[in-house]
């Protein structure tokens, strides 16, 4: 829903301070509404909810593998509130996002977790993810994009 915009904002602005990544945060509710409801959508996002409040988030999209052939769906963000956690909802949210791969015909799920990050990753491990061996995820931004574009 549109009205749950100003929700994903702050949830990304909770998760990068969680990362301690919050001098990375410049999205403005405008540009997630246009990821989240542009024509057509690039993103998607869901709201979860715990005695009718909202204390955890996440955003995915539709990436494609070559190697199968198929899409996959790829979990940019997720994020529980610190006071929810405990209660099955990171579980709950991860069950309806591998519902909605298996509706779309998806080879899979993907996403990064960042190194230092043991309970998530003993999370991830404990619904049966595993690590992409061998690979690590490579960046272009900002000054080296635009350069290698000009």
């Amino acid at each position: 829903m549109r009205a749950d915009v100003p929700l994903v904002a702050r949830f990304v602005h909770a998760l990068a301070v969680y990362e301690k990544l919050e001098h990375l945060v410049i999205g403005t509710e405008a540009q997630f509404e246009t990821l989240l409801f542009g024509s057509p959508p690039s993103a998607h996002a869901l709201i979860a909810e715990w005695d009718g409040a909202p204390v955890g988030f996440a955003v995915w999209y539709f990436a494609i593998s070559t190697f199968t052939a198929r899409t996959k769906l790829y979990l940019e963000d997720v994020f529980v509130a610190p006071e929810a956690r405990g209660q099955g909802i990171g579980r709950a949210i991860f069950a309806d996002l591998a519902r909605r791969a298996v509706a779309a015909g998806s080879s899979g799920m993907e996403w990064s977790v960042l190194d230092w990050n043991a309970p998530s990753i003993a999370f991830y491990r404990s619904i049966g993810a595993t690590p992409h061996e061998g690979w690590t995820t490579q960046r272009l931004t900002g000054e080296a994009l635009h350069a290698l574009a000009a």
